[in-house]
C-alpha cells in the first residue's frame, strides 16, 4: 500500500519505536505509582524522561508541565471543559479548527452562552488578516484564543508568533492545538504566551495510538474532566492540586508512553530540521505531479506543512478515494473533521481528496502515484 494518510496518523513509525515497544510489553509494561516493589523495568524514569523531552521540545520554561491523555481530543476537552466560564464572553477561533474543538466548544456555548468568533483571513492569499484581527480584539475582548497550529485539512500553518501576542495584552487564555505540528515545525513556549499546548503522539511526533497531552503551566485551575486514583493522597476526597496528578486519573498508558519516549530520542537524533526539510522536498514533488494535470485543482497556496488537499474535475472526493483505493493508495476524503475549514475554501460540502506526507513518504511513491492519476484520466 502506498500511504498518504499521515495526517491522520503517520506510518510507518521508526524502527526503534516497533522494536522496543514489543521488548517493553514483554518484559515491562506495568503500571507506575501503584505498587510497593521495586521499579525493575525502570518505567518511572522512562515517563519522567519522556515528559523531559516533550518540554525540551517546546524550549519550556520551568513553570511547565506535561499533562498525558490518551487523545489529542481528550487534551482539548480536559482544557476546554476545564475552565472557568464565569468570566468568558469571547472565544476566538481559526477558520480551520477540527470538530474536536468545534464539537467541545458548541456544547459549551449551550451551558455558558459565549460568542465564538473566527479569526479574520483573506482566502484570496490564504493568510491571516493581521490588522482585522486587531480590530476584532478591540471591538470584542478575547477572553480565549483556540488556535489550530496548522490545518488537517489544508496545511496552512496559522502565524501564532504575530496573533498570540496581540491577544495576550488582553490577559487572553491561548490555547495551541500542535496535533498536526509537534515534533515538525518549531514552537518556542518559553515566553509563557501559550497557556495549553496539545500534542497528538500518533502524528508528527511518530509515536503509536493512545498516547497525547498537554503541555500546561504548573498554576492551571483547570477542572478535571476525569476523576479516580492518581496514585497519591488516596485518603483524600478531592483530585490532588498538584499537576499533572489532577489531571491523569486512572492508570497511565505506559506501552504508548514507552514508544513515545524512543519516537522523541529518535526526532532528537535526525532533528526537525531534518524531518521538515524532507517532507517540503516531497511536498514540492508531490505539487509537480498534481499540477501536470489540468483536471486536478490543489486548494490552498502550498506553503504549510506536507499536506495538499485538491478537487478532481469530473469526479467527487468519495468517487477519487474509491479509485486510489482499488490501485492501493491510501488517501483521505470528505471534510477531514474540518467542516468550517472546507465552507471557508470552498469546498463544502463534499470536501476535497488530502494527500498528506511524512519523513518515510518517498519519491518513488509519489511516482506511483502520477501512473494512477494518468491510468484516471486516460480512462475518463
Amino acid at each position: 500500500m502506498i500511504y498518504f494518510d499521515n495526517a491522520a496518523t503517520t506510518f510507518p513509525k521508526p524502527d526503534e519505536v516497533y522494536d522496543f515497544m514489543d521488548k517493553f510489553n514483554r518484559n515491562s509494561a506495568f503500571n507506575i505509582s501503584r505498587g510497593n516493589y521495586d521499579d525493575l523495568s525502570g518505567i518511572q524514569n522512562i515517563v519522567t524522561q519522556t515528559r523531559q523531552m516533550l518540554l525540551n521540545l517546546f524550549n519550556c520554561n520551568p513553570n511547565y508541565r506535561v499533562v498525558f491523555t490518551p487523545s489529542a481530543t481528550i487534551s482539548i476537552n480536559t482544557v476546554l471543559q476545564g475552565l472557568s466560564y464565569k468570566n468568558i464572553k469571547n472565544i476566538y477561533i481559526t477558520p480551520f479548527e477540527h470538530n474536536a474543538v468545534l464539537r467541545t466548544l458548541y456544547y459549551l456555548q449551550k451551558k455558558y452562552n459565549f460568542d465564538i468568533i473566527t479569526l479574520k483571513m483573506s482566502i484570496n492569499s490564504f493568510e491571516y488578516d493581521i490588522d482585522s484581527i486587531q480590530a476584532q480584539f478591540n471591538i470584542k475582548t478575547p477572553d480565549v484564543l483556540v488556535m489550530s497550529h496548522a490545518s488537517n485539512a489544508f496545511g496552512i500553518v496559522s502565524p501564532i508568533e504575530k496573533i498570540i501576542p496581540l491577544a495576550k495584552k488582553f490577559e487572553c487564555t491561548t490555547v495551541l492545538d500542535c496535533a498536526q505540528t509537534a515534533g515538525l515545525l518549531d514552537i518556542d513556549m518559553y515566553d509563557n504566551s501559550i497557556d495549553y499546548l496539545i500534542f497528538a503522539g500518533h502524528k508528527t511526533l511518530y509515536a503509536p495510538f493512545g498516547i497525547s497531552g498537554i503541555v500546561m503551566k504548573d498554576n492551571s485551575t483547570l477542572s478535571p474532566l476525569y476523576y479516580g486514583g492518581t496514585g497519591i493522597l488516596s485518603q483524600e476526597k478531592d483530585m490532588p492540586n498538584s499537576i499533572p496528578e489532577r489531571l491523569e486519573a486512572g492508570s497511565l498508558n505506559t506501552l504508548s508512553v514507552a514508544g513515545l519516549y524512543v519516537s522523541l530520542k529518535w526526532i532528537k537524533k535526525i532533528t526537525t530540521k531534518k524531518i521538515r526539510d524532507k517532507e517540503s522536498k516531497l511536498k514540492s514533488e508531490l505539487v509537480q505531479c498534481l499540477n501536470q494535470f489540468s483536471n486536478i485543482k490543489i486548494i490552498g497556496n502550498n506553503s504549510g506543512i506536507g499536506i495538499i488537499s485538491c478537487i478532481f474535475e469530473s469526479y467527487s472526493p468519495d468517487e477519487i478515494g474509491k479509485i486510489l483505493k482499488e490501485r492501493k493508495i491510501a488517501v483521505r476524503t470528505g471534510l477531514h473533521c474540518s467542516p468550517l475549514a472546507h465552507q471557508a475554501m470552498g469546498t463544502f460540502p463534499l470536501g476535497s481528496v488530502r494527500f498528506s506526507l511524512s519523513y518515510f513518504s518517498s519519491i518513488q511513491e509519489i511516482k506511483e502515484l502520477e501512473k494512477t492519476l494518468i491510468y484516471i484520466y486516460n480512462n475518463s
